[in-house]
């Protein structure tokens, strides 16, 4: 059936339709969150109910397959658990909270589609839908008197803005190449003019600014710690990583189409990759914001995916899928904590972390766990994504790259570690304000433990799918 090629995103239009109408209606509280669960545990379902549909509709411009099933199911999971983990939604102003869930979901919506775009334009127009959405509500949080929401949200648009008119114009050079706007056309011609056409590999590089801007790579970067800082807990924690997940799929379809060999093309990831992997570790060392701390944090880790997209290699693409998945379950850990330990919204530093194992030990395990992961301590799923990532550049012989990248990872252990110091090793003797949790959210804490470790040690399942998803595309 038709019908099953769009289940996922037919149930999450539904679902942004209700949420408008709970907009209309001002609806607040716990009905309001029931309705964006519910809308949206409805989307995950249809999301596995339709994973194995595979076709072609809209005159070839939309394409579903193994990779655009599996990344809908990461979109739409990380879109459920974020609702469940920002249940009072404490950060944001009362009277957004109703377009606060409808503009998330229809950002998520942007993303889901775009996964499935295989036609330039419709993989743009599918990017606006994203980020107009997300534009909108960074400025949606609880005023603390210094308006930095307003900063962050302008920040954000003149950013994405650059960055949607650069890949503009990368687009118009690879239209002119190769006459068509369809990946598969492009595809077919791409990697013979990547090795005789300069003209080629500057309009890729353009044309990939716009998702080098989701991914926070070297240069399109330095939105990223104003927004982390300035945005709510909640939009912070979505902006680190559903976008992430919608712009690694697309580099991966894009970065196919240049074949499996090296190029300048390739050289120049290497560079991007090296300086963003540099870049974003040395600054992360002096942060005392937590915030911050992880939005430099994630300008180095999409150096080290960009590692296994230059690889141009089935291992490679595979790894690239299997590490954002970890990391947005080692994000979500991290952001878990800095919610509830913050229950005004408020940014938090290390001295907040300080005796947090007997404040709330649950939440000190939780942090632990996602900091241990993006250091790439084993047995964690950080280890493993690390690990299959250098693998696959080894076989390609970027030994150098691969040393640059250990090292990288050496320095990113310090500031990692340094959570982990000022969560078990620090704090006042004496009594402590505990913090109270449900019995949900201590749950959810259990689960991104369990799973963070248990996709670190057996990865083989995702991995075996990744590496289905990944196959058509080489």
């Amino acid at each position: 059936m038709q019908v099953m090629l769009i289940l996922p995103e037919l149930v999450l239009i539904v679902t942004v339709l209700v949420l408008f109408a709970a907009s209309l209606k001002n609806l607040k509280g716990a009905a309001l969150s029931r309705i964006a669960l519910t809308g949206t545990f409805l989307t995950l379902v249809a999301s596995v109910l339709s994973g194995c549909a595979s076709g072609t509709i809209f005159a070839g411009a939309y394409q579903v397959d193994t990779l655009s099933q599996l990344i809908k199911f990461l979109l739409c999971g990380g879109l459920f658990l974020l609702f469940v983990m920002c249940r009072s939604l404490s950060g944001i102003e009362e009277e957004m909270q109703s377009e606060f869930y409808l503009f998330l979901s229809l950002s998520t919506l942007g993303l889901v589609m775009m996964s499935s775009a295989v036609e330039l334009l419709t993989i743009l127009v599918c990017l606006e839908i994203s980020s107009y959405a997300l534009y909108v509500v960074i400025s949606f949080r609880r005023s603390e008197g210094q308006r930095t929401e307003v900063e962050a949200g302008i920040k954000y648009v003149l950013f994405g803005a650059a960055a949607t008119g650069i890949s503009l114009f990368g687009i118009s050079y690879i239209f002119g190449l190769t006459h068509s706007t369809y990946l598969v056309d492009i595809s077919a011609q791409l990697p013979k003019l990547l090795q005789h056409e300069p003209m080629a590999i500057i309009g890729m590089v353009l044309m990939l600014t716009s998702f080098f801007y989701k991914l926070a790579l070297f240069p399109m970067h330095a939105w990223t710690p104003d927004i982390y800082q300035g945005a709510s807990n909640e939009t912070t924690t979505f902006i680190a990583t559903l976008p992430k997940i919608g712009a690694a799929a697309l580099l991966i379809r894009l970065v196919a189409m240049t074949g499996t060999g090296i190029t300048e093309f390739t050289w120049v990831l290497v560079v991007l990759a090296v300086l963003s992997m540099t870049f974003g570790n040395l600054a992360a060392l002096v942060q005392d914001d937590i915030k911050r701390l992880l939005a430099y944090s994630s300008i180095a880790h999409a150096g080290y995916m960009v590692i296994g997209l230059l690889c141009g290699s089935q291992l490679g693409m595979a790894a690239v899928i299997y590490y954002i998945a970890g990391y947005v379950l080692m994000n979500l850990a991290c952001f878990v904590v800095i919610y509830y330990i913050a229950p005004g919204g408020e940014n938090i530093g290390f001295d907040d972390l300080k005796g947090l194992h007997r404040r709330s030990p649950i939440l000190a395990f939780t942090l632990a766990a996602g900091a241990f992961g993006m250091a790439g301590i084993p047995p964690t799923v950080g280890f493993t994504g690390k690990f299959v990532i250098f693998t696959a550049a080894l076989e390609k012989g970027f030994y150098g790259l691969v040393v640059i990248a250990m090292i990288n990872a050496a320095i990113s252990a310090f500031y990692y570690l340094k959570l982990a110091r000022a969560v078990y090793c620090q704090g006042d003797e004496g009594e402590v304000e505990k913090i109270e949790l449900g019995f949900g959210v201590k749950v959810f804490g259990f689960l991104l433990i369990a799973a963070i470790i248990l996709l670190g040690i057996m990865p083989q399942g995702l991995m075996q799918i990744a590496d289905q998803a990944v196959a058509a595309l080489l």
